[in-house]
Formats: structure tokens, sequence, C-alpha cells
């Protein structure tokens, strides 16, 4: 009977001590886990975020300077043609009408010029016939001056049989040009990349020139017109590199050249960009007008640099300075290095995150690494920096270095209960940037 009571007394203590022991486990605060990035070496570059639309370097809108029915179409969409080549034909009938009565009137006052001059020789003759005659008293002196005046006007009808021939001669050509302009005809070699009309359609040209072709002079030079904002226009120069992508080609980059920076603003909605041009080469004919290019102007760049992740210099570890401080320190003593690290941060004014961790002031910048499973500041000095990657140009870092980007900080287990405060406070809490 004593051998069973004190069997049933070690089982107890040991149960007991178990308990005991889970619960100080659970009572005791976890070490922070923290995620980390590594140092490497490679380009950083700054660039300028954009869209824009591929376009043609040049592009010649053919229209139709005389109304008229299409009559006949000659190139349609991705036609290549030569300069003079036809295109299309108007119904040149009409204007055919026009040119033939302006040359009947033409040849009309040519004749009457014949007539007139012939009316000219023989009132110069008889004009000196009876000037001589009146030297012998054989004529009057008002047959003489009648036949000076008629021979005066002769000379002036003369005159102004000329000068009609050289209006009707004017309206006869402008009737040749306007049926020559029935030929529509290309007036540049290239690519024909739109048509706009269809055999039998009629055009209309009396108050605006219709556009009835769309010819792309040289489609192995592009351009990107793209849509700067002017907070970033300031950083775009002639001559820099530009990178941009199509839908088509999702896989593919292609490469251009800043070769326009346009001072007209192009204002919508109250919103101001300014237009950069990036002139592109595509032997391939891979790039077609109107495809929305997304754009990257790079405005500064260091190639094989040593870099480190943006959020690394943007962020410090809650509590971090402790265990940096108290390199020996436990675990637990992480709790009240926490709240000690708040309440200097916030007396020396540094600028803390909603999430938890706290942001470092300006000039004071660093890196936390993680070195022997603990975080340790190094500072450094940043140089260029991008969207992803922030250069460094001075400090004690070195490719392979592991450091830290986030913090997750876990609760205490008794710190949980049923209500929706505690289940959300149970939560592991992600802290940085």
């Amino acid at each position: 009977m004593t051998g069973r009571v004190r069997t049933w007394s070690i089982a107890l203590g040991l149960i007991l001590a178990a308990v005991l022991g889970y619960a100080y486990w659970r009572r005791a605060p976890q070490r922070p886990g923290y995620v980390t990035a590594e140092v490497t070496r490679g380009p950083v570059a700054r660039a300028i975020t954009t869209t824009g639309a591929v376009d043609p370097v040049i592009t010649v809108e053919v229209g139709a300077y005389v109304s008229g029915t299409i009559q006949a179409c000659y190139c349609d969409y991705n036609t290549q043609v030569k300069a003079g080549q036809l295109c299309a034909k108007i119904d040149p009938r009409p204007y055919q009408v026009v040119v033939d009565q302006d040359a009947a009137n033409l040849a009309n006052a040519q004749a009457q010029l014949k007539k007139d001059e012939a009316s000219l020789t023989y009132a110069k003759i008889s004009y000196g016939r009876d000037t001589g005659l009146l030297g012998h008293g054989i004529v009057s002196r008002d047959t003489v001056d009648n036949d000076k005046s008629t021979y005066d006007q002769a000379v002036a009808q003369v005159k102004v049989d000329e000068s009609t021939i050289q209006q009707r001669q004017a309206e006869l050509h402008a009737a040749q040009v306007n049926l020559d302009y029935t030929n529509i005809i290309s007036p540049v070699d290239g690519t024909v990349v739109s048509r706009n009309i269809t055999i039998g359609q009629t055009v209309a040209a009396s108050f605006q020139t219709p556009t009835l072709f769309l010819i792309a002079q040289d489609l192995t030079k592009m351009q990107v017109d793209t849509n700067v904002s002017e907070t970033d226009v300031g950083n775009a120069k002639v001559g820099q590199k530009a990178s941009f992508t199509v839908e088509a080609y999702p896989d593919r980059t292609f490469w251009g050249t800043v070769s326009q920076v346009r001072e007209a603003p192009i204002t919508v909605q109250n919103v101001v960009t300014y237009d950069v041009v990036v002139s592109v080469d595509n032997p391939d004919f891979a790039l077609l007008p109107g495809m929305t290019a997304n754009t990257r102007i790079i405005t500064d760049e260091r190639n094989d640099v040593l870099r480190v992740p943006l959020k690394a210099l943007r962020f410090s570890p809650h509590g971090a300075e402790q265990v940096a401080m108290h390199p020996h320190s436990g675990g637990e003593e992480h709790g009240h290095g926490d709240a000690a690290a708040q309440e200097r941060s916030d007396a020396d004014g540094s600028a803390h995150d909603s999430a938890g961790g706290h942001r470092k002031r300006d000039g004071d910048a660093g890196v936390w690494v993680l070195r022997d499973d603990r975080p340790v500041r190094v500072p450094v000095v940043a140089g260029l920096t991008d969207a992803t990657f922030a250069e460094v140009s001075q400090g004690d870092l070195r490719p392979g270095d592991r450091v830290i980007v986030d913090q997750v900080a876990h609760e205490p287990s008794e710190a949980k209960d049923q209500s929706p405060q505690g289940a959300a406070a149970a939560r592991p809490r992600f802290r940085g940037f």
C-alpha cells in the first residue's frame, strides 16, 4: 500500500512539473524572427517610368484636293509604294469638261487676237496714206484724225486680246490642275498603314481635305511618344538610354535613345505632361504603329556596385538597439527592451511607423546585418538608389552578408483570449517598411 502511494505521488509530481514547465514555456516571450536579403553586386539604375505609343518617325496623310466619286483604288493596307505611284483615282469627267471648255475659250481668244491684229495693220496703213494726202490737200484734217483714232483703238484692242489670252491660259491651267488632282498619288516612298476609301465612295473637299491614305515613310525607324509628368521631365535629357516593352512581345525588351524633349505642355484634366520622344530601330518590323509601350528612361546608372535592397536602408527592427548593445543578453530581455527602445526613440525624435518599427532620422543611414543570429547595425553611405536597390558607397558590408529587411514579432501565449481583441493580438505582427 505504501509503495502504491509513493508511486502515485511520484507520478503526480512529474505531471505537475510538466504542467508548470509548459506554462512557463507558454508565458516566456519568443525571439523575434527576421526576414533577410543578401548583399549583392550589380547595376543600380534610376529611371523614369511612363507609357507611350509607338509611331513612325514620318507619317504622311494623303488627301483629296477635289471632290468626286472614287473611280478606282490601287493601294491597300500594307502596300509598299513609291513616290509618284498612283494610289486612287477620282472620276475625272466633270473636270475634263471644264478643261475642254477652257481650251475652247483660249482658242477663241487666240483667233480674236489674229483678227484684231489684221485690223491694226489696216488702220496703220490707212493712217499713213491719209497723212501723206493731207500734205497735198487731198483729204481733210478730220479724216486724218479719224484714222489716227482708229489706229490707236486697234493697238489697244490687240493688247486686250493678249491679256484675254493670258487669262484663258490661266483658266485652262487651273482646270488642268484640278483634273490632275483626280489622280491620288503617293508623295513619298513608304508603306500604306491606313486606307479610308472604297470604290464608289464620294469624297467632298469643299470645307476640309479628307484623308484617303496614311503612309509611313520608313517603318525601320520608329519612335515612342511618351507622356512624362512635370515632376520628372526635368531629369529627362536628350541622349539618355531608354527601354520599353510592348504587349505583343512580353518577353522582349526594346532599347532606344531619347531624341527630343518637347517643351509644349499637354494638359488633360489639370494634369500636365510633356512629350519625350524615344527613337528606336525596327529592322525586323516587329514594332507596329499604335502599340502601347511601357517605357523606362534611364536618367542615371551605376554598374557592378555593392548594393542592398532599399528596404534595408529604410527599416530598423524594433528593439534591435538593445540586442546590438547587449549581445550576450537572452531572449527574455526583448520584451522590456522593446519598450525602452520605444521611449528612447520618442525622446530623440525618431519617427515610428504604423507597424511598430521605426525609421531612421536623416543623416543616420545604416543597415542591420544578421551576424551570429543577432542583428548588428552597420553604418553605411548610400549612393544611387532606384525602386529596388541602393548603392553602398561606404560601409562594412561584403557580398553575401544578410541584411534585415523585415521583422516578425510573436506575442506570449497567455495574451491570447477568445475575444476579437485577443484574437487580433495573438496574430504575428509584421514590423518594418
